[in-house]
C-alpha cells in the first residue's frame, strides 16, 4: 500500500512511487541483482525531520545488514557526494543515538551503499561514479575520506538491463518522458493532466495514477517547475561569466568580433555586454 501523501513536504513522486515497501524491494532487487521475496527483510530509516532540510535524503533502508541511500535528481550536480555524506552523518547519529559512544564496546554500523536515479534533461551516461574526493581542494596519494556514489541514468532508452528488472521504475521513466515531450507544446498543467489520462489508459503507473490523481499532479507540476528553474538560474550564471570573460578581453584590447569566437556568442551580443559594462 502506497503511503498517505505528506502534504507539508513536497516529496518528490519517485519518493512516494517507492515508499511502498513492495516497489523498494523490487527496486533494491533490481540495483543489486539480488532475489528477496519478503519486503519484511526492509528496515526503512528515512529521516523525517534531518538537521540539514536542504539535503533531506530520498530513501535510506537496512537490508542484510546493509545501509542504502537512494536519492531521486533531475539535475546534476557534482556536489552529491558531500550532500550524501552530511545525510549518512545525521542518518548514523540518530541510528546510534541510545549507544554509548564512549564506551569500550564497539558501536556496529551497517556500511552504508549510495544510488543517485538521475533523471534529469542534461546529458548523462547510464552509470557514472560521482566521488567525495573529486571536491578536495589538493590532491592526495591516499584519502583519509571518501564516499563514492553510483549516478544511474533512469531516463527513458537508459540502463535497459535495470528496466526490464523493474516495471515500476520503467513506467516512471515514461511517465517522465511524456510529460517533457507534452510541456514542449503545451502548458505544464495541461501537459500532466494529459500525461496522467495516457499513462492510466496505456496502463503505466496505473494503479497508483487512479488512486492519487491529485497528488501526482500537484508534485509533478511542482517538480518540473523546480527543475525548470535551477536550469535558468545556471543559464543565468553561464550568461554572467561569459559577460565577464568578454569585458576582461576587451580590456586586454580584442575586438568584439575576436572576443565573440573566443566566448562562442554572436558579436552583436558581445557588443551590448561591452556597451552595458562600459
Amino acid at each position: 500500500m502506497y503511503p498517505v501523501p505528506n502534504r507539508n513536504y513536497k516529496s518528490p513522486l519517485f519518493t512516494m512511487l517507492f515508499s511502498d515497501k513492495k516497489e523498494l524491494l523490487g527496486l533494491y532487487n533490481a540495483v543489486s541483482g539480488k532475489q528477496y521475496k519478503d519486503p519484511g527483510a526492509l528496515r526503512v530509516n528515512t529521516l523525517e525531520n534531518a538537521i540539514y532540510m536542504a539535503i533531506k535524503n530520498d530513501l535510506s533502508f537496512v537490508i542484510d545488514s546493509q545501509l542504502s541511500l537512494y536519492e531521486h535528481q533531475s539535475t546534476y550536480s557534482p556536489n552529491l557526494p558531500l550532500r550524501m555524506l552530511l545525510y549518512l552523518a545525521d542518518l548514523y547519529a540518530d541510528l546510534t543515538k541510545n549507544e554509548n559512544l564512549y564506551g569500550r564496546k564497539k558501536v556496529k554500523l551497517p556500511p552504508p551503499r549510495f544510488i543517485i536515479f538521475y533523471n534529469g534533461e542534461e546529458a548523462q551516461p547510464d552509470r557514472r561514479i560521482l566521488k567525495l574526493s573529486d571536491l578536495y581542494e589538493v590532491e592526495e596519494e591516499e584519502h583519509k575520506l571518501e564516499l563514492e556514489a553510483v549516478m544511474l541514468n533512469i531516463n527513458a532508452g537508459h540502463n535497459p538491463e535495470l528496466m526490464k528488472a523493474c516495471r515500476t521504475l520503467a513506467d516512471y521513466a515514461r511517465y517522465t518522458a511524456c510529460i517533457r515531450r507534452h510541456a514542449a507544446e503545451m502548458p505544464i498543467e495541461e501537459a500532466v493532466e494529459r500525461t496522467i489520462t495516457e499513462c492510466i489508459r496505456e496502463g503505466i503507473l496505473e494503479e497508483f495514477l487512479r488512486k492519487y490523481r491529485a497528488e501526482a499532479k500537484r508534485m509533478s507540476i511542482y517538480e518540473y517547475d523546480q527543475a525548470r528553474h535551477i536550469r535558468q538560474e545556471r543559464e543565468e550564471a553561464r550568461k554572467e561569466e561569459k559577460k565577464n570573460i568578454a569585458v576582461n578581453l576587451a580590456r586586454m584590447g580584442m575586438t568584439a568580433e575576436q572576443i565573440a569566437k573566443a566566448v562562442e556568442e554572436e558579436s552583436a551580443v558581445v557588443e551590448k555586454w561591452l556597451t552595458e559594462r562600459s
